[in-house]
């Protein structure tokens, strides 16, 4: 199976390589042995913060990134 190259531009949504690069970090400081699990974990507690009234993670990296 084949698949077709394309020149397609995709653009990143603001704020996004902000939160990668936060899960980067934490994956490399923590060395954890299951990365999804790990990865499902730390967003889960970015979200959690947001609901609670804190930072929304995505939107202060957002601003950086401007």
């Amino acid at each position: 199976m084949s698949i077709a190259y394309s020149n397609t531009n995709m653009r990143v949504p603001p704020g996004f390589r902000n939160l990668l690069e936060g899960l980067a970090r934490e994956v490399l400081r923590e060395q954890p042995t299951n990365v999804v699990a790990f990865a499902a974990q730390h967003f889960q507690k970015l979200l959690e913060q947001r609901e609670a009234g804190g930072i929304d993670p995505v939107a202060w990296g957002a601003m950086l990134e401007d």
